[in-house]
């Protein structure tokens, strides 16, 4: 008998995260399915509600800015299952617009968690993702907008075709900096901390995706999406859609089926592809 597929859904004890762990738990195929936090108390709360609905997740602590966290959760992983089968990067901050928080900081704080943390995640748990794996990257359509307002040099950087991880982390490093030296407008940059953080995001699943295509022919998919302005603590409810309605393209993308080789390396909103870096 084959085993379950087992999947691992970051920062999922509320908002978009727990509905993609209910979707992932809705659908009809047996599975093992990780609801994580960085709060241990929060999370088991928040599989506790879904068991009141009859749906059983299971609960790991994960804090993606700390390495030895996401290390533990691939250990485990490995010591249990042997390896991960659907990994969806949803874990992510955003400060609010009344924050009083510098900009230069909101710019670094941003994107250590975001882009940084996220990052680190796939490179612990990448190696250990099995034959026809799959990576879904909770990306924004702000990622879009912001795109829109680099300078022609820095659009030209970040969608250069064969863009490495490495150019990828140094752009996102001059933003930072620029911000600390309150330049960002000057050095082309948009004035967006959340928006360079999953611009990064998307531009990573791109790469991502072209790395592990290199190196190993496992019908690994990787994508990131837009999952729509979603009424969550994060827009601080202002969004029109449910939380349902935003984790329907994440767990869509999670349960692409093994026997399908793409959509791979590209952006999803309402479950189509889209182009990015955006056309004009």
């Amino acid at each position: 008998m084959a085993m379950s597929r087992v999947f691992v859904v970051t920062g999922s004890n509320k908002g978009i995260g727990k509905s993609i762990v209910k979707l992932l738990l809705q659908d009809k195929e047996e599975k093992i399915v990780y609801l994580t936090s960085r709060n241990q108390e929060l999370g088991e709360t928040a599989v506790k509600d879904l068991e009141k609905e009859g749906l059983k997740a299971k609960y790991h602590l994960l804090d993606i800015n700390d390495k030895e966290s996401v290390e533990k959760l691939r250990d485990y992983l490995v010591e249990k299952y042997g390896g991960l089968d659907v990994l969806v990067n949803n874990a992510g901050i955003a400060y609010k617009a009344a924050n009083e928080a510098s900009f230069s900081e909101q710019a670094e704080v941003t994107n250590s968690c975001n882009f940084y943390g996220t990052l680190e995640v796939c490179q612990v748990l990448f190696p250990i993702l099995k034959k026809n794996a799959r990576v879904v990257n909770v990306s924004s359509g702000t990622s879009e907008s912001t795109y829109r307002k680099l300078s022609d040099e820095l659009k030209a950087k970040f969608s250069k075709p064969d863009l490495k991880m490495q150019g990828l982390k140094d752009l996102i490093a001059a933003f930072i900096q620029a911000a600390k030296d309150d330049k960002v407008e000057e050095r082309g940059y948009p004035k967006s901390a959340y928006g360079m953080s999953k611009l990064a995001v998307s531009f990573m699943t791109q790469i991502h995706q072209r790395e592990i295509d290199e190196k190993e022919n496992k019908n690994i998919l990787i994508n990131s999406c837009c999952p729509g302005y979603v009424d969550t603590d994060m827009s601080s409810h202002k969004g029109p859609l449910t939380v349902e309605e935003g984790a329907d393209t994440p767990a869509f993308l999670a349960l692409i089926p093994v026997d399908d080789t793409s959509p791979k390396g590209t952006y999803h909103k309402l479950k189509n592809v889209v182009p990015y870096p955006p056309t004009e």
